[in-house]
């Protein structure tokens, strides 16, 4: 989702459902990011407000938990393993080839938001190596080849 596009009607309705509750802030981050697919900066101190908590708490767990991020992630979520297994079976140039198709570098997101590259230390499928996610979705056994079908498959997508 676009910054631009954030539904700040909805955001406080999350922060309403859950200021009430003990303990509200990760329950509280994970649903305003489920809902609008980041943290909005702009909302720390309304959330922190609520919970009667400091924005830099609010802050600190965000930036604690990897889940969470402040910036906008494409609608496509491309993440490639670093892990032992994949960089022994070929993982750096799965990741040059990733870069050199989608037109960006590690942890960038294409100005149109339709894609996010990131690394990972480790998908936890190693058998399945070099590996790699879109979204939900883990893909194994990669060569270029496999790269360029899988990602052509969410290039299509696009208009959608």
């Amino acid at each position: 989702m676009k910054p631009e596009e954030i539904d700040w009607g909805q955001l406080s309705s999350i922060i309403e459902k859950h200021k009430t509750e003990q303990w509200a802030l990760i329950p509280m981050l994970q649903d305003i990011q489920e809902t609008v697919g980041f943290i909005p900066p702009e909302s720390i101190e309304t959330i922190a407000a609520a919970l009667n908590i400091a924005p830099a708490q609010v802050q600190g767990v965000i930036t604690f938990y990897a889940g969470f991020t402040l910036k906008p992630k494409g609608k496509y979520v491309v993440r490639v393993c670093r892990g032992t297994a994949c960089h022994v079976k070929g993982g750096r140039s799965i990741l040059r080839l990733m870069k050199k198709e989608l037109g960006l570098e590690e942890d960038e997101t294409s100005p149109d938001y339709q894609f996010t590259l990131e690394t990972v230390a480790c998908l936890g499928a190693c058998f399945l190596a070099p590996t790699m996610m879109v979204n939900r979705t883990y893909y194994g056994k990669l060569s270029p080849t496999k790269v360029s079908s899988v990602l052509a498959q969410f290039k299509k997508q696009k208009g959608e």
